[in-house]
């Protein structure tokens, strides 16, 4: 969980330097492509057949959504701050809790009102200064990819029990490359050498950080790891301050904060309900 955290924010960093080069649609594409390129030696290995999905649509629906959450996520971060982007990303965990409720049918304890209460009072922290911040309004555009990247991960849930792991990843990447493709090409602009290397190591990076992130959890149970998970707010700041010179605000730090033990405290509680 470690590993996953430092590469997930070593990704972000880069991707946040390209897009403040490159339009950000262009990065969204190249960063899929790379990461389609990255698995492209395992396909190989293993032939295409083991890449297979039993259920196409599902994967290009997946695919679609993903796509939709990028376009404000990748719109959003050249303005987003670094520290404040992992900030709001801690939401995601809450987004899926509603929509297990709402589309899975699962119950609305009391428990889980308070957690979506307080991780919300936790939204509000981190971009009220924004709005008139550096930032401004891009904190909320990319508050708006949350509910998106977790409609998608509720529907891999749903694939995982047709097709593994591998191939959904690859699916992933081939089928949000596919439905960027139209928005990278109105804003096309050829990459400079360097930063086509750059690309292929967002392609690894984001390989490597689903590979931990997927062995941790199969390591642990959910609620064990996501403590861990509150030092990529810190390792984030520390990218943000060495590359760009940013210094998180004490509303950043302190929004971020309760939000990560709203869904730590959530997630632990369900664990221990399951047994």
């Amino acid at each position: 969980m470690l590993a996953s955290g430092l590469l997930f924010t070593a990704l972000n960093a880069l991707l946040r330097s390209l897009a403040q080069q490159l339009d950000p649609f262009v990065v969204q594409f190249l960063r899929y492509a790379a990461g389609a390129l990255a698995m492209l030696p395992f396909i190989l290995r293993s032939g295409f057949a083991a890449y297979r999905p039993k259920g196409l649509g599902g994967q290009l629906w997946r695919g679609a959504v993903h796509a939709s959450g990028l376009v404000l996520w990748f719109f959003a971060i050249p303005h987003v701050p670094m520290a404040e982007m992992t900030a709001l990303g801690f939401t995601t965990p809450l987004f899926i809790m509603l929509g297990a409720i709402l589309f899975l049918g699962e119950r609305m304890v009391a428990a889980r009102w308070l957690a979506a209460l307080a991780g919300f009072l936790g939204v509000l922290v981190v971009v009220s200064p924004g709005l008139t911040g550096a930032g401004g309004p891009y904190g909320l555009v990319m508050l708006a990819s949350s509910p998106l990247f977790a409609a998608s991960f509720l529907i891999t849930k749903a694939l995982t029990r047709r097709d593994p792991p591998q191939v959904i990843v690859v699916w992933q990447a081939l089928t949000v490359m596919l439905f960027s493709l139209p928005l990278a090409l109105l804003a096309w602009d050829w990459p400079t050498p360097l930063q086509w290397g750059l690309f292929l190591i967002t392609g690894i990076l984001g390989s490597a950080g689903h590979f931990c992130l997927t062995r941790a959890f199969s390591l642990a149970d959910l609620s064990a790891t996501q403590p861990v998970k509150f030092l990529e707010l810190l390792w984030s700041a520390g990218a943000g301050f060495l590359v760009w010179g940013e210094v998180p605000g004490p509303a950043t730090l302190l929004g971020g904060a309760i939000i990560f033990a709203a869904t730590s405290w959530i997630a632990r509680r369900e664990s221990r309900r399951r047994r």
